[in-house]
Formats: C-alpha cells, sequence, structure tokens
C-alpha cells in the first residue's frame, strides 16, 4: 500500500479548509428549520423564498449591474494604462503615472472609500454632480480601483508579447489603431478575459468602499447580507450564496471544456 506523502497530505488539508465551508453551506441551505445550525430535514422552500424576497433580489440584481459596467469600463482603462507603461517605456511622469495606477492596490479600502466619499461631496457642492450618491457612485468608485488590478494583470501579458509582430503590422501599412486590434488585441484576449473577470469578482464582493459611497436608493448584496447577518443568518442568504456558487462552478466548467477543445483542435491541426 503506497504511503500517503506529506505535499499529498497538505494539498488535501488545504482543498478541505478551502471547500468544506461551502459544502456546509450547500448543504445548510436545504434545511427546513429557520434556525441555520439547527437541522430539521431536507427543504427546497428557502429557493422559492429566495425569489420572492423583492429586497434580496433587488440589492443582487444591483450588484450584477454594477459589477458588469465596472467591469467592462475597467478593461477600457486599465488596457490604456497597461499599453502606455508597456509600450511607452521612457516619457515623463511615467513613474508618477505607475505609482498613481497602482496605488489603489495597497491602499486600504477605507481609505479609498472615505476619499471617494469626500470627493463626491465636494462635487455636488461646487457643480451639483453627482445630485445623490447611488448606482452612479459605487460604479465609479469601482472602476477606481478595478481598473488597478486591470492594468497589472493585462501589463504583464503585454510584456510577453512580441513587438517585432506589432511593428511589422505597421511597416506594412498597417495603423497603430488597427494594428493594435488586429494583432495586439488577439495576442492578449485571454488577460483580458482573466482581468474582465477578476474586475467583476472584486465588485461583486466590495462591501466597505460600497457602504461610503451608496446612497438610500442603491443597496449592493453584499450591504444587504451584512445588514440581516448582524440579526442572524437568514437561510435565503444561504439558497442565494449555493446559487451563486453554482454559477462559478458551472462557468468554470464550460471555460474549461472550451479551452480543451480548443487545444485538442489545435492538436489534431
Amino acid at each position: 500500500m503506497k504511503r500517503l506523502g506529506f505535499s499529498t497530505a497538505m494539498l488535501g488539508a488545504g482543498i478541505l479548509f478551502l471547500y468544506l465551508p461551502m459544502f456546509i453551506l450547500i448543504f445548510y441551505s436545504f434545511n427546513a428549520s429557520k434556525l441555520v445550525t439547527v437541522w430539521a430535514g431536507f427543504s427546497g422552500k428557502w429557493y422559492i423564498g429566495l425569489f420572492q424576497n423583492q429586497q434580496l433580489m433587488s440589492a443582487a440584481w444591483v450588484s450584477l449591474r454594477i459589477a458588469f459596467y465596472n467591469a467592462c469600463m475597467a478593461v477600457i482603462l486599465g488596457t490604456m494604462a497597461a499599453y502606455i507603461m508597456a509600450r511607452y517605456r521612457r516619457f515623463k511622469g511615467k513613474t508618477l503615472f505607475a505609482s498613481i495606477t497602482t496605488a489603489p492596490l495597497i491602499m486600504p479600502d477605507v481609505i479609498i472609500g472615505l476619499s471617494l466619499l469626500l470627493m463626491f461631496v465636494s462635487l455636488s457642492d461646487w457643480f451639483g454632480w453627482p445630485a445623490q450618491r447611488g448606482i452612479l457612485t459605487i460604479w465609479l468608485a469601482h472602476v477606481t480601483f478595478s481598473t488597478s488590478y486591470v492594468a497589472v494583470v493585462v501589463g504583464s501579458r503585454l510584456r510577453e508579447v512580441d513587438m517585432s509582430i506589432e511593428e511589422a503590422a505597421m511597416d506594412l501599412g498597417a495603423p497603430p489603431v488597427k494594428t493594435f486590434f488586429l494583432i495586439t488585441v488577439p495576442s492578449i484576449s485571454s488577460a483580458l478575459v482573466s482581468a474582465w473577470l477578476l474586475a467583476f469578482t472584486l465588485s461583486l464582493d466590495d462591501l466597505v468602499i460600497a457602504s461610503f459611497v451608496s446612497g438610500p436608493d442603491a443597496t449592493t448584496l453584499p450591504m444587504m447580507i451584512f445588514s440581516s447577518v448582524r440579526l442572524g443568518v437568514s437561510p435565503e442568504i444561504n439558497a442565494l450564496a449555493t446559487l451563486i456558487i453554482l454559477a462559478v462552478a458551472l462557468a468554470t466548467t464550460i471555460v474549461w471544456w472550451l479551452m480543451r477543445r480548443s487545444n485538442n483542435a489545435s492538436y489534431e491541426f
């Protein structure tokens, strides 16, 4: 009988530490009791109650909208910043530009949220915009810190792309914009997808910054869950978390299957 190695044991312990809470959460989402820690038999009534909970579903819809628009804008701005830092190696203020771009990575969320709150209040007093804090201000705040993550992810991929291909395309008459969209973007497409998913996840998960810049008419899902957890964990939250986990697992499986199919097709070719 083969002995269990130390590396295998540590791997198993790490996987158990990461995924056991998720399995417990999924298991208790089918609990018939209102008390999360008291098992009273299997029931799917909390999933039905989840879709009937207008406040929770509204908060989830707000979070998904903000996360989607944040990811799209962050990819655009982050890719532009990464392209400037990777392709224009020397220009005045490059160090300052790189520092400002990556500063939100190391800055505490409390500082970012408070700074943005003061900025929005000052803009409202001076120019009357934004008139009130809500979905727009949350979106702007999320774009602010998500752009930094996108710039790091895309920038690392851009530095690996062979510049001679882009130079050859421009030597053959392709303008820089066309070269970027036809040569550079396909070369970094995997990084763009990864950065988009990262920005989407960061926005969907944010609580601290959104708490500072949100208004009474804009409550995100983490804010709703945090406020309800302080009064006790509701089984409907377990049901919602289970659906999110299943959606992420399904999306990951589909992406893995498509990548595997693409790799097999390239090998056959």
